[in-house]
């Protein structure tokens, strides 16, 4: 499978899916606030990286493992993005690990 973290074409920053993992300590913690928290922590660097901003997200998708976690995600989503207020979509669907309880997947544009 081919794969980048993020790809940039012209003004636009794609960032694939990410996860709560705290890519530091290699771990993940339990709760969908913290692992929605790292998401986005791992999200902005990457932008930061490539060019862009978290101010510059446009899009946003959230995969979402159970609409019981939802409640408890949405203060971390408002604390992040609200300001942005992108387009947004949010799936509940199962991920490829049992311990994700989010994914979250941006672009970003700066024109």
């Amino acid at each position: 499978m081919g794969y980048s973290r993020a790809v940039v074409r012209g003004g636009w920053c794609f960032v694939s899916g990410v996860t709560g993992y705290d890519y530091a300590a290699m771990s993940i913690p339990d709760g969908i606030a913290e692992q929605a928290y790292n998401c986005f922590q791992t999200i902005a660097a990457v932008l930061m990286e490539a060019g862009f901003a978290m101010q510059d997200i446009v899009r946003v998708q959230y995969t979402v493992v159970d609409v019981a976690l939802v409640q408890d995600l949405v203060p971390v989503l408002g604390a992040a993005l609200g300001q942005i207020r992108p387009a947004a979509t949010m799936v509940i669907a199962g991920l490829i690990r049992p311990e994700m309880k989010v994914e979250i997947e941006v672009t970003a544009f700066k024109g």
